[in-house]
């Protein structure tokens, strides 16, 4: 029983390197300091955050919905929201900037900007189409979000594909003629060879 004990303490002990009540804060300060934890973890996120993800990082007498309330107000006039969706949270652009953010992604090269991860998704898509989500996974090791594979289809980058012949036949994703255009290919023969890509840092897929 000794040895269990205290085999247990550094867990213990870390858990409480985490302060998520404050008490040492004048409740104001509490207050502004876990509004801003809940928008660093929101965007942090590509997709919605449950009201049991945020609440682990504030105190216990702290109301979520409350927390997101005051964000939500401090929003007003920006040009992005706080919104509820899917059973959780997250930031968005409002609807009414959607033609300014499509006249930007137009203006030439602006509109192939890429994250890392969404380059590596679209090669992994180019090097193993027609793919589905879970074929993704399984490349990635995690789940690659739907904002991401809609940023994608956005560009016109990629499209869908044949169902796939897992259970449920999910839909697959496969790359476009614009994808053919963008990078400069007749086809997909003409894609790079793997280990160029590696030696590019882009990695295996």
């Amino acid at each position: 029983m000794t040895t269990a004990t205290k085999k247990r303490k550094p867990a213990d002990d870390g858990d409480a390197v985490f302060d998520r009540e404050l008490e040492d804060l004048p409740q104001e300060l509490r207050w502004r300091e876990w509004m801003g934890r809940i928008e660093a973890v929101l965007f942090a996120s590509a997709s919605p955050v449950g009201r049991d993800d945020l609440a682990r990082v504030v105190g216990q007498g702290a109301s979520v919905e409350m927390l997101i309330e005051d964000i939500q107000a401090e929003l007003i006039g920006r040009p992005y929201e706080l919104a509820q969706v899917a059973g959780g949270w997250m930031f968005r652009t409002k609807s009414q900037f959607a033609d300014a953010i499509k006249a930007a992604a137009d203006l030439g090269e602006q509109a192939l900007a890429f994250t890392e991860m969404e380059m590596g998704v679209l090669c992994a898509i180019a090097y193993h189409q027609p793919i589905d989500r879970a074929g993704l996974k399984d490349i990635f090791g995690k789940e690659v979000s739907r904002d991401q594979l809609a940023r994608l289809r956005y560009k016109d980058l990629i499209a869908s594909g044949p169902r796939s012949p897992r259970p449920g036949a999910p839909h697959t994703f496969v790359t476009t003629e614009t994808f053919l255009t963008s990078f400069d290919l007749q086809s997909l023969r003409d894609l790079p060879e793997l280990e160029q890509l590696e030696d590019a840092g882009l990695g295996a897929f």
